[in-house]
């Protein structure tokens, strides 16, 4: 999924979740494999775990469906 397809224009105007160190970045800091995002707000960035849980359950109950 494109940046312009999550309403993101500019990579510098995003927020990153860090995984390794538990902080919210303005605009891609970090190395890739150390990120989660883009988000569009610093909110959504700090809740990145939570929203990646919810992803992924409801891919595993659409999964379950088709089965």
């Amino acid at each position: 999924m494109s940046k312009r397809e999550w309403g993101i224009d500019d990579p510098q105007e995003t927020y990153w979740f860090n995984t390794r160190t538990g902080e919210v970045e303005e605009g891609p800091q970090s190395l890739s494999v150390d990120r989660i995002g883009p988000f569009a707000t610093r909110e959504e960035a700090a809740r990145a775990n939570e929203i990646v849980a919810e992803r992924a359950r409801k891919w595993a109950e659409e999964e379950a469906a088709e089965d």
